[in-house]
């Protein structure tokens, strides 16, 4: 089965998430800065989130690159990801309304586990199908998504105590992967020929 659906599909899903979060904001009843001040948090967490989207969705797009046909393994993990990065808005809603409260932000770093697990779920599935590829070779080398559920689980426990201390290791997280693997935009040069 060709992947264009699959990545229409997807895009589609994490462009309605961005669409909902931002629903969350809602505007102040006042002209002044005190009247922004408790809407801080809240723009905190849609910020967070957002960062968060548009690095799967980046993601995504350069692991595809590597991907012609798709099959039901990863047609299901795919939607397994979706499905968790689904549950962002509600986590992000509730993190942000509760100013950053313990368990909002345990819920919020659980959802931000869950997704790197379904990630990770898709890249070995993906590695599976392609085993004699260049880029199957590639994607094995990472312990970046490892490292990451490690941190994610580490954070998501240290919330219950620190919730503030939490959100910083979230964001640290997202630092890590804001730059897109470049090892993947490589391997697709190598398999087409071209030159880098």
């Amino acid at each position: 089965m060709n992947k264009n659906r699959l990545e229409a599909f997807s895009d589609g899903v994490m462009a309605i998430i961005i669409t909902i979060m931002v629903l969350e904001l809602k505007v102040p009843h006042g002209t002044e800065l005190k009247d922004i001040q408790p809407l801080v948090p809240t723009f905190f967490a849609y910020v967070l989130s957002f960062i968060y989207v548009g690095i799967y969705w980046n993601n995504h797009h350069h692991l595809f690159q590597s991907v012609s046909h798709v099959n039901g393994a990863i047609l299901w993990a795919n939607l397994f990801l979706l499905f968790c990065l689904s549950l962002l808005p509600f986590a992000t809603g509730w993190m942000g309304e509760n100013h950053l409260d313990e368990l909002p932000v345990f819920l919020y770093g659980l959802v931000l586990f869950m997704a790197c697990i379904a990630w990770w779920i898709l890249v070995e599935i993906i590695i599976r199908e392609k085993s004699n590829s260049k880029t199957a070779e590639k994607l094995k080398c990472d312990p970046k998504i490892r490292e990451s559920a490690a941190i994610y689980l580490v954070a998501t426990i240290v919330a219950l105590f620190f919730p503030i201390v939490s959100c910083v290791i979230y964001a640290l997280v997202a630092l890590l992967w804001f730059i897109p693997d470049k090892r993947m935009e490589k391997a697709v040069k190598e398999v087409s020929g071209e030159e880098e």
